[in-house]
């Protein structure tokens, strides 16, 4: 496997393409940037995957600029009793059982999602989770405590290469009964200080890595804005597709079958 180079200005594009489109859609942005660098024999340099995530970061408080202020002017206020800021502890649940399930995951299974079997799996399992949200029951307009707990574990889960974060979290909302469009906002309303969080104890964690990646600032640029670009489309691809959230397993079953069965033949 060769080492990120000097002239990659292609597959930065790529990279930063595959990023935006697969980071909010549900079947894992990860999953394909490692599946994509088995294919092109890359190893992703660690400052390369911070930037791609700033960019969609940046891009997902855009898309839901109304709600985030909503929620800051109420905190502001201490409006405690408004369904905006009412939000604010069930997501704060939710990091925290997230972080634990993350944290817990990468400790024992860090380095055996580098190949197609463990990837094709987790590529299948969670097109099976979101194929089973299709008969779920939408009635309930808010998240509750024990719903808010369920869902930060799956985010934890999501750490997984293959297993989509949209997908899980949306997923698990809809078959806990939540309605499509609040499952939507709160699953990305919770993304938001996770993603943060999550890069700024990396930046802390692997400061020297990130200090020696030999990237040039134009190959980030283009990387970063890339998947600024494609994850705002990915969103409003994913709000239009509310209603037929099941459809991405389509996507996802044959993939991790497909890389099931290219590992087995490979053997």
């Amino acid at each position: 496997m060769k080492l990120w180079g000097t002239s990659m200005r292609f597959e930065t594009i790529l990279l930063g393409l595959i990023q935006g489109l697969t980071e909010w859609l549900p079947i894992s942005s990860t999953g394909h940037l490692r599946l994509f660098e088995l294919l092109l024999g890359l190893r992703l340099p660690l400052l390369f995957e911070v930037i791609l995530h700033i960019g969609t970061l940046a891009v997902t408080v855009l898309f839901f600029r109304v709600e985030v202020k909503k929620i800051l002017t109420g905190l502001i206020r201490f409006d405690f009793r408004s369904k905006e800021v009412s939000i604010v502890p069930k997501i704060f649940v939710s990091l925290i059982l997230s972080a634990a399930a993350g944290i817990s995951i990468n400790f024992f299974l860090k380095d055996i999602f580098y190949s197609m079997m463990p990837l094709g799996a987790a590529f299948f399992l969670s097109g099976l989770i979101i194929y089973t949200s299709k008969r779920s029951k939408c009635t309930r307009d808010l998240v509750d405590y024990r719903s808010a707990a369920i869902i930060g574990v799956m985010q934890g889960l999501s750490i997984i290469p293959g297993l989509s974060r949209s997908g899980l979290t949306i997923s698990t909302a809809l078959i806990l009964g939540i309605k499509r469009e609040e499952a939507f906002k709160f699953s990305f309303l919770l993304l938001i200080p996770s993603v943060f969080g999550a890069l700024i104890a990396l930046i802390f964690s692997e400061i020297n890595i990130l200090m020696e990646a030999s990237l040039e600032p134009i190959d980030l640029f283009f990387g970063c804005f890339t998947a600024a670009l494609s994850g705002y489309a990915s969103l409003k691809i994913l709000r239009s597709f509310l209603h037929k959230f099941h459809l991405f397993a389509l996507y996802l079953l044959p993939l991790g079958f497909l890389l099931i069965l290219i590992d087995l033949l490979a053997i």
